[in-house]
């Protein structure tokens, strides 16, 4: 009998009825979120016509795009929540058996020719963290994909000082990139909030200005939350060992 082809990711899903419609408030997200809990992935993808990959390698972002289904995330631009009607942002966060977090998480892409000139205020970072339903997910290697489960998630908004922090973080960023000096951004910048690569491998280029006003081709930029964010978010909500 020859061997069975691999499980492969289908998106949209099969049966695209089966998505729910968005949330129309809190409640109705907070009920779909809190059912979710200690469901694996296969649990939670089968119903919605979706295959589980057998890692991520090659399916990064997989595992947002399943909560995304279930939840009834509306389709948003980069700069609108995933619940736009409710403005609530989406975040799956793999953790370890700990409730640790294990890696960092992606906010928004760096608006290159803009975010010097833009304030705080109205900048993509502050859009997407004002208010944040996070999804804990089991994010340990050696766990297999579809076993994984997902956690109690937590509806959340920016305090003052986490904002705080965040904003001298994205000040100095931004002012750096504003200055045409992206190069000289690195990932070991910014005590909660970084900038780095973003695109599907390094040949991948975008157009910004450099020093000297000259235009050049760079790799693109994202925001990422480092972990020591996330778990200080995570801490004081939850009962976590240290």
């Amino acid at each position: 009998m020859a061997p069975r082809p691999p499980l492969k990711p289908i998106t949209p899903p099969l049966f695209p009825e089966l998505t729910p419609s968005p949330p129309e408030d809190e409640e109705t997200l907070m009920a779909r979120a809190n059912a979710l809990m200690g469901k694996t992935l296969v649990e939670v993808a089968e119903p919605l016509g979706l295959r589980v990959p057998p890692d991520l390698k090659r399916h990064k972002g997989w595992v947002g795009q399943l909560a995304e289904h279930a939840l009834g995330a509306e389709a948003s631009s980069l700069d609108e929540p995933d619940f736009r009607r409710l403005g609530i942002e989406l975040k799956t966060l793999p953790v370890d058996r700990w409730g640790r977090p294990v890696e960092t998480t992606f906010v928004a892409t760096v608006p290159l020719h803009e975010v010097g000139e833009t304030p705080w205020e109205a900048s993509r970072v502050r859009r997407k963290l004002a208010r944040v339903l996070w999804l804990p997910v089991q994010g340990e290697r050696a766990l297999p994909l579809r076993e994984r489960r997902f956690g109690q998630a937590l509806l959340w908004s920016l305090d003052a000082e986490l904002e705080a922090a965040l904003r001298f973080d994205w000040e100095e960023l931004s002012g750096v990139i504003g200055r045409g000096e992206i190069e000289a951004v690195t990932a070991r910048m910014g005590q909660y909030l970084q900038v780095r690569p973003k695109a599907a491998n390094a040949s991948v280029r975008t157009r910004s200005v450099d020093a000297e006003g000259v235009m050049v081709e760079v790799q693109p930029r994202g925001f990422y939350l480092r972990t020591r964010f996330t778990a200080a978010m995570l801490e004081r909500h939850f009962a976590l060992p240290r």
